[in-house]
């Protein structure tokens, strides 16, 4: 058994992440927070941080239960919920919900190892591995968030700020659109951009309706992007650190602004003077997480999903990334210039592991190092080439947009899978003819 290579490479696989959380949680107990693990380990008890997400992570393990399984499941996670809230409001402690969802993860995982076998217990193992991955992955992004701000005390928004005049400062227009349409516009925005992970989990329990029946996960499917995106975003983050444009120009703007760190009270409504960038200090506590946008990622990794499925999700897609290109510019929480290398690293992360499943060729190895290359000179051009790109913007802009449009071309063009040529009809031989 050890010696197939699919046990090995699993092992492996599991024995790099449980040290990989072991040692963020040493990180962050460094900075004096609790780590993912603890964090994740509270939950069991103490309210959890968010309960529509542990409810989705259930929801995704759910996929390899039949529906009488299902119910079971949801009337456990509702009942567990049910005596939790009744205990917290006896002692007056801090109300939510999701702690019977993730009772139910847990309680699978536990007869996935006492009580199945073979490929029963397998297939359950992968449901519980698919829902506590969500729901742990946010931990992780949360103590990454929380490294970058103490590891990297410059930021370089001088420079974006100064690259997004080619693109006429859209986090500035925006946000002053936001501003215009009052609390209702903000508070619809502010729903979409937080519970982005909902919308990911609706999609793909779609994508992975059919797996209690095919008793198989699909080779490739919304999750595996979803979570690629948020593994390798902070990564790009530690290279490039960016803290927004409201922390760095929005002195007062909705109350959350950078404070005594800010270079100027701007945002929203004057757009910052073009000169020389430099990198600036600032505080340790705001994450250096703009460049590039994951929301916008993700939200775009939505969207290609939602392409295969029924009208209402396609629209409900499209509509979670206009909403969330909003929310990321509206709020102030990223400029123009984060948006369009999220896009390109959206697709280009999706071009790859679509590529792993059907099988890389030629065509699959240009788009995704096409897209590489173009994601890297994105950077080199923010960090480098800044001012040229604000003094000729009808240069520069035209030519990010088209850099990104390249992208978005290149992978639609070997989206479809490929299909075997089919091989020309024999012609059947004349037979001579008898005199």
């Amino acid at each position: 058994m050890w010696r197939q290579p699919r046990v090995i490479l699993w092992t492996a696989v599991g024995v790099a992440a449980l040290g990989f959380l072991i040692a963020l949680e040493i990180a962050a107990r460094r900075y004096g927070v609790p780590g993912p693990i603890t964090n994740q380990t509270r939950e069991v008890i103490f309210a959890p941080k968010s309960g529509p997400l542990l409810y989705a992570g259930m929801a995704l393990m759910m996929v390899v239960f039949t529906w009488r399984q299902r119910c079971i499941a949801a009337g456990a996670a509702i009942g567990i919920d049910l005596v939790f809230f009744l205990v917290r409001w006896a002692l007056d402690a801090r109300m939510n919900f999701g702690n019977g969802a993730l009772w139910v993860i847990l309680g699978c995982a536990v007869i996935a190892v006492t009580r199945r076998t073979g490929p029963e217990r397998v297939l359950l193992l992968k449901g519980v591995g698919l829902g506590l991955l969500l729901v742990t992955g946010r931990k992780i992004g949360d103590i990454w968030l929380l490294i970058t701000s103490k590891t990297r005390p410059m930021v370089l928004d001088q420079y974006v700020a100064t690259a997004d005049h080619a693109l006429g400062n859209p986090s500035w227009l925006a946000g002053r659109i936001i501003a215009a349409t009052g609390p209702i516009g903000a508070h619809v925005l502010d729903y979409v951009y937080i519970q982005i992970g909902v919308a990911a989990v609706i999609v793909a329990l779609y994508q992975l309706r059919n797996v209690a029946v095919e008793r198989r996960f699909p080779g490739h499917h919304l999750v595996r992007t979803f979570l690629v995106i948020g593994l390798l975003g902070p990564a790009i983050y530690m290279i490039f650190p960016v803290v927004g444009p409201i922390f760095v120009y929005g002195a007062g703007a909705f109350d959350t602004g950078g404070g005594h760190w800010a270079l100027a009270d701007l945002w929203p409504h004057t757009p910052p003077p073009i000169h020389t960038p430099h990198p600036m200090p600032f505080d340790e506590i705001t994450p250096r997480n703009c460049m590039p946008s994951l929301h916008t990622a993700w939200a775009t990794a939505i969207f290609i999903h939602s392409r295969r499925a029924p009208r209402i999700l396609r629209y409900g897609g499209t509509f979670w990334l206009i909403a969330t290109l909003g929310a990321t510019l509206g709020f102030g929480y990223h400029y123009g210039a984060d948006i369009i290398a999220g896009v390109v690293f959206a697709f280009t992360i999706e071009a790859a592991l679509r590529a792993l499943d059907r099988g890389w060729d030629r065509p699959q190895i240009q788009v995704v190092a096409y897209g590489t290359t173009v994601f890297a000179a994105l950077l080199l051009a923010y960090r480098y080439l800044p001012m040229r790109m604000a003094q000729h913007p009808w240069v520069f802009g035209p030519l990010l947009i088209l850099a990104m449009a390249s992208v978005v071309s290149g992978y639609l063009r070997t989206a479809e899978p490929r299909r075997p040529k089919s091989a020309p009809a024999q012609q059947p031989e004349p037979q001579p003819e008898l005199v």
